[in-house]
């Protein structure tokens, strides 16, 4: 929200349940100012068909969702006869390489954090693992170990630390996953069920997975906004690179090795936003300020990062004046 507060332009929230007020409340602001520059955010999937999108007064729209739904967006805004910005914010598929010679207690911390923080509910997320064969086993240890001490219940709680899901929808979503993973060459390693015991009775808290699959598995490239890491065991570094760049996303990426893999692994990793040896999370925590967030290939429209230098002229109009007196 800061570019369209920052750039005095005209900013529209929109959740699905307020969708009709939306259509005609953008329409009238367009109507009384009498020129087209209301710029509107749209938090939500339900805006692909509506009017709001495919005639509204908007010089522009700034989307932050899915990979589909912003391709959907940018195409009807670029099959206008005036082409309008889209500055689309998508998904990642975001993945972490364990190469042998990394620590591993450090590697399963910043594993942990990242692929269950939030329940996995965030664009940042880890969901792709490539681990070198010779510490697979190891590091697989040291993943579970964490993964059962991780308290489950009631986000209120002082002592919680992994929650329910967000909705109905995401919870059913969670266990046609588990499904998945049981088929196909996968097998879950732990977790992979919905929790209903006690005090979970009536929500919809579920147990984080961690699952092995071949790489040929459909759910390595889906986008799925659970608490599900799928691993991989890779025969060297350059393996695990190969299968990280293979995704058609490109938000963030982690890595862990020695510290002389490091700049080998920036130099071709492609993903906007990287961390190396960060037991704070593989590949979610961008602290506003220090590091821009930004994606590559199909995470952004724009590739221009939030927090630097280039994300609010994107938001602005240049003009050339010359004046001969």
């Amino acid at each position: 929200m800061a570019g369209f507060q920052l750039t005095y332009s005209t900013m529209f929230a929109a959740p699905p349940e307020l969708h009709e007020l939306f259509d005609r409340a953008l329409v009238r602001v367009g109507q009384a100012q009498g020129r087209e520059h209301a710029l509107f955010i749209d938090g939500c999937d339900v805006f692909t068909d509506r009017k709001s999108i495919k005639r509204s007064p908007t010089g522009g729209i700034t989307f932050t969702g899915s990979h589909a739904v912003g391709v959907r967006i940018a195409a009807a805004q670029t099959a206008k006869r005036r082409f309008l910005p889209v500055i689309a914010e998508m998904g990642g598929k975001n993945s972490a390489i364990v190469t042998r010679r990394a620590d591993l207690d450090s590697a399963a911390t910043g594993i942990v954090r990242s692929s269950f923080g939030l329940q996995g509910q965030k664009c940042s997320a880890l969901s792709r693992l490539y681990v070198d064969e010779g510490v697979a086993d190891a590091l697989i240890e040291a993943v579970t170990s964490k993964m059962k001490v991780l308290t489950i219940g009631d986000p209120t709680g002082a002592n919680t630390w992994f929650g329910p899901m967000a909705t109905q929808a995401a919870y059913d979503r969670y266990a046609d996953y588990c499904g998945g993973l049981r088929s196909g060459g996968s097998r879950i390693l732990m977790g992979g069920e919905q929790l209903r015991a006690d005090e979970l009775e009536h929500g919809f808290c579920c147990a984080p997975i961690l699952a092995k699959s071949p790489c040929d598995h459909p759910l390595w490239n889906q986008e799925m906004f659970c608490p599900i890491v799928m691993l991989r065991r890779v025969s060297d570094r350059e393996h695990g690179m190969l299968l990280a760049n293979r995704s058609e996303f490109g938000l963030t990426a982690g890595f862990y090795g020695a510290a002389d893999e490091i700049d080998w692994f920036f130099e071709n990793i492609e993903a906007g936003v990287t961390y190396a040896n960060r037991s704070l999370g593989a590949t979610t925590g961008a602290w506003p300020g220090y590091q821009a967030f930004a994606g590559w290939k199909g995470s952004s429209s724009t590739g221009k990062a939030i927090g630097s230098f280039y994300y609010l002229p994107q938001y602005m109009r240049e003009q050339s004046q010359t004046h001969i007196e």
